[in-house]
């Protein structure tokens, strides 16, 4: 019960932080800039116009009051902010709180539910490449035997970015790469000619 309450209350609480963010994101807009980074994205969402050092700021400013009581609680407000944007830095804003250092106890498989939905519903390099690199490779870091069935099973999915983010999950561990996941991972996207499969194949080799 007390849980389920919690998970309520982040559900009534994401609405208000999201106005927050908003209203800040919109104080430091470049309307002009907005345009440009739109099309740079090839976004249907539109942009404020707000550059990453900038954003960083308004996102540290606008969440560094916010208690985040349980794993549920977390998962709820990351998911409020990301289903309730408008402008593309309000999702990015999701994805920073989701990585938040408050957050590192809850950075385990079971936030794997949370992260594939962003993947699915965000299917594009930009979200997924942060996902993938940023928070799922960390969770695969730490918990190797369940997260490497679950990397193998993205591997050959249907969706283009979950087999993606199964190929470049381990960019940045160097001599740490499980190079047999990889490789593995890799396989069943070698005759695929889809360019963001093709990229991240070299991306990881490379790495």
């Amino acid at each position: 019960m007390k849980r389920a309450t919690r998970v309520a209350s982040a559900r009534d609480q994401a609405p208000t932080v999201l106005r927050r963010l908003r209203t800040a994101l919109r104080r430091a807009a470049d309307p002009a800039r907005a345009s440009a980074m739109q099309a740079y994205m090839k976004s249907a969402m539109p942009y404020h116009g707000v550059p990453a050092p900038l954003l960083r700021r308004v996102c540290k400013t606008s969440f560094e009051r916010l208690h985040l009581a349980s794993a549920a609680h977390w998962r709820a407000l990351v998911l409020g902010l990301w289903r309730g944007a408008r402008f593309r830095e309000e999702r990015y804003a999701a994805l920073y709180l989701a990585g938040a250092a408050r957050a590192r106890a809850f950075q385990t498989p079971a936030a794997m539910r949370l992260y594939e939905e962003l993947i699915l519903t965000g299917a594009w390099w930009d979200y997924v490449d942060d996902i993938a690199a940023h928070r799922v490779g960390p969770i695969l870091r730490d918990y190797p035997q369940p997260m490497r069935r679950e990397m193998l099973a993205w591997s050959r999915s249907d969706h283009l970015w979950k087999r993606r983010t199964a190929i470049i999950c381990q960019l940045g561990f160097k001599t740490q790469t499980d190079l047999k996941l990889l490789y593995a991972c890799i396989e069943p996207a070698l005759a695929s000619k889809e360019f963001f499969l093709q990229k991240a194949i070299g991306w990881a080799l490379r790495e």
